[in-house]
């Protein structure tokens, strides 16, 4: 089984589905349907019911074709645990030294969450793959643009009130990519079991972000 954090993957469609507070019952068929859209990043958050073994569980089935990771992840208790289910990468809601300096020394790709300028720059001094600017719901693309003109060597993963009809505009500000949440996994369409319309909704995402690159080039 390859374990390993795969950066192709993740460039290849630089968008993490944050699954949070799903029913659990409901993991595989709604990883099924994100694969067979052609997304591929995925992070479960630790504060789910049942996140520890549908991590590990993805992990496994979808191993080399979908990178999983562990979300909300915010003391070494967590780390430990996102670990020992052999989650590819690990994300945050906050700044952790020795959760990032742990994740650096395992080699497991680290997306802590940062702020201000000053706490961005401190997540990538302590080794951050990359920075998660959370939330981003009310800093908007311009604020990305604006921390990145001096600090440009940083890669920055914006999260929170991003969908559909925004994304494109984090990307264009120089992030490298972006956490989805409920946009992504609307609540009412996984409650009435409507995996057709999730998987249209996945697939539109992906086209979305294709059809970006082309304009790209």
């Amino acid at each position: 089984m390859n374990n390993e954090f795969s950066m192709e993957l993740f460039e290849a469609s630089p968008i993490i589905g944050i699954m949070r507070n799903l029913p659990a019952e409901h993991t595989a068929i709604i990883a099924q349907n994100y694969f067979e859209a052609g997304l591929t990043n995925m992070e479960i958050t630790m504060n789910s019911a049942g996140a520890t073994e549908n991590i590990s569980m993805l992990a496994k089935t979808y191993a080399g074709k979908l990178n999983i990771g562990a979300g909300t992840v915010c003391s070494m208790h967590d780390l430990e645990k996102a670990l020992n289910a052999n989650a590819q990468f690990i994300v945050t809601p906050i700044l952790n030294k020795q959760v990032i300096k742990t994740c650096v020394s395992e080699n497991i790709p680290v997306f802590p969450g940062a702020y201000t300028p000053s706490e961005i720059y401190k997540a990538w001094h302590w080794g951050a793959t990359m920075v998660k600017v959370f939330p981003a719901t009310d800093l908007g693309p311009g604020y990305i643009k604006e921390v990145l003109a001096p600090l440009n060597k940083i890669k920055l993963l914006p999260t929170g009130g991003i969908g559909l009809n925004n994304f494109k505009a984090y990307l264009s500000a120089g992030a490298k990519g972006v956490g989805v949440g409920s946009s992504l996994f609307p609540a009412d369409i996984i409650k009435n079991n409507d995996w057709a319309a999730l998987k249209s909704l996945f697939v539109l995402f992906k086209e979305t972000y294709i059809n970006y690159i082309k304009t790209q080039k």
